[in-house]
């Protein structure tokens, strides 16, 4: 049996509106993540007396024109449809965009500054569609609107860490080209050399900001640092040990900027005991990493031992069958937690 802990220092709870309110903002993104033609504008061009119709788009500091076909009833009749479904993604837009604004006077917390904007450029560009997952710190905030909580520190920060397994996104079925997005991005990203200046870079900077992507994907097998190609994300990610079991579950989540941006998160629990894992892992020049990934810890730990002590459970099971060697780590993390976060490890390691 949890301790059923309650930390007011770690987060306050949100009014009981904002959970429907945030229930109802991301069905709304659901029902409207399929892929759907980019806005863009039709022309029609005249060659030899025949006329062709064309989509015009901008997107990324580049304009591009899309082939339709010839003038025909068949394909006034696809253009009508296309113009139907931008006219419902407009009012989809501005509902949701609303939501966005009512969870945020509630106290709700989402993304800013130019971690946001990039945000929304990945999420345009169809990386969750593909296959991304959210991980580090902008996951935890997302975390807490999902969970109806605000949380007294969020961490904010201009860093995004995306991981992808080249295995899943196979099967998801669909591309992006992520080093095409971060290129030609508001402001342009551009790569980070590694040890190694001929391998692709797997993390992107601005110059001139704080912003930072960093592209990551679990290491199986042998201890490498040689960059792993996601073919379904059009970049190279950093392996690293753990992150399997972080994104092998994940959920749907709603980022609360702008219109709303759907994206897929790893489940509170296992992003919990992953900080732990994380933690104990870390060197000694980056102490104050390993108390953020703890302070993020200890959170979630009480925050779900409180309220969904089962997902703890389940989430411990699977990091426990994975050897002794996961377990010793998040022991070891114990000693450095708070009272009752400790007391809840503690519970789970039996």
């Amino acid at each position: 049996m949890l301790y059923a802990v309650e930390v007011e220092a770690a987060y306050n709870r949100l009014p009981a509106s904002a959970g429907a309110l945030y229930d109802e903002l991301l069905d709304r993104l659901l029902a409207g993540a399929g892929p759907v033609a980019p806005r863009g504008t039709i022309v029609h061009k005249t060659v030899r007396g025949n006329r062709y119709a064309y989509l015009q788009l901008s997107a990324l500091g580049k304009r591009k024109q899309v082939y339709l076909g010839p003038e025909s009833e068949t394909l006034t009749e696809l253009l009508e449809k296309l113009a139907e479904r931008w006219r419902e993604a407009e009012e989809t837009g501005r509902s949701t965009a609303r939501l966005v604004s009512m969870l945020q006077q509630a106290g709700a917390l989402g993304p800013t500054g130019g971690s946001a904007k990039l945000l929304e450029t990945l999420v345009d560009h169809g990386a969750f569609r593909a296959g991304g997952v959210l991980i580090g710190s902008h996951a935890f905030v997302a975390h807490g609107a999902m969970l109806g909580v605000r949380w007294s520190r969020a961490f904010r920060t201009d860093d995004l860490d995306i991981a992808g397994d080249p295995r899943v996104a196979l099967a998801v079925g669909e591309r992006a080209d992520l080093r095409d997005v971060v290129e030609h991005a508001i402001p342009p990203l551009t790569g980070i050399p590694g040890f190694d200046p001929k391998s692709p870079s797997t993390s992107f900077t601005s110059r001139g900001s704080e912003l930072r992507l960093d592209m990551l994907t679990p290491l199986v097998g042998k201890p490498t640092d040689e960059p792993v190609e996601l073919g379904a994300l059009g970049v190279h990610a950093q392996p690293l040990r753990f992150l399997d079991y972080l994104i092998e579950q994940t959920a749907p989540a709603a980022l609360l900027f702008g219109k709303g941006l759907l994206v897929h998160v790893p489940l509170p629990a296992r992003f919990a005991l992953h900080k732990l894992l994380v933690a104990a892992e870390r060197r000694p020049h980056e102490a104050n990493r390993a108390k953020k990934d703890r302070a993020q810890a200890s959170a979630l730990l009480s925050l779900l031992a409180s309220e969904r002590p089962g997902d703890l459970e389940l989430a411990w099971e699977d990091l426990a069958e994975r050897g002794r060697g996961w377990t010793k780590r998040i022991g070891a993390q114990r000693e450095l937690l708070d009272d009752d976060a400790a007391a809840i490890v503690g519970d789970l390691m039996g």
